[in-house]
């Protein structure tokens, strides 16, 4: 994605390999002035200690699809669109006979976001996504693991502005996952916190 939220798959080859050289404003703010505040408040002696982003994963459950496959088919098409990269199908570890889901069946879509195409994703979710839920008082500051990972649920993915309601075929959630290197819920808070994330106080 670039940083104006643009999906590369719609740049100029050209355009998309440079748009790719840019390093992301969070990951500079990250850098700047977000290692510096952590190790002072956490007296870290180097900036090797400072917790950092690792990866965010984006899933989406569709149960519909056993009886619909295009509405999967739809929220592929949605993720790609929200982050700029191919989704892989999740598919049924078991079958489980009351649902009619045979083992192998497809039931959603996941994607992880590494790099600069994470950063730039997280900046998008905290400054326009979030603010667009209607009643936004921020994110809850209870759903942390205990091991540096933060769990956040959306009810629908016309949260991102890229998504179009006219080109919905379903209304559908998704979990967004943010996986730190912290190993305590006060590190991992701290971080995003400090990158911007709206917790509710």
């Amino acid at each position: 994605m670039s940083k104006r939220g643009t999906s590369s798959l719609h740049q100029e080859p050209e355009t998309a390999a440079m748009a790719e050289d840019l390093t992301p404003r969070l990951k500079v703010k990250y850098q700047q002035d977000v290692i510096p505040r952590m190790m002072k408040e956490f007296s870290y002696r180097n900036p090797m200690q400072v917790p950092k982003l690792e990866r965010i994963v984006l899933n989406v459950g569709m149960g519909e699809a056993v009886q619909n496959v295009k509405l999967l088919e739809s929220a592929v098409k949605e993720l790609s669109v929200i982050t700029g990269q191919k989704p892989v199908i999740t598919r049924a570890k078991k079958a489980i006979a009351g649902f009619k889901i045979r083992q192998g069946m497809p039931l959603g879509a996941k994607v992880t976001l590494r790099g600069n195409r994470m950063y730039e994703f997280l900046d998008r979710l905290m400054s326009i996504a979030l603010p667009r839920i209607r009643d936004f008082r921020g994110v809850s500051p209870k759903s942390f693991d205990g091991r540096g990972n933060y769990t956040l649920g959306l009810k629908e993915q016309l949260t991102f502005p890229e998504i179009k309601y006219d080109d919905v075929a379903s209304i559908h959630g998704m979990d967004i996952t943010i996986v730190t290197t912290a190993k305590r819920n006060e590190e991992a808070k701290a971080l995003l916190a400090y990158l911007g994330m709206p917790f509710r106080s």
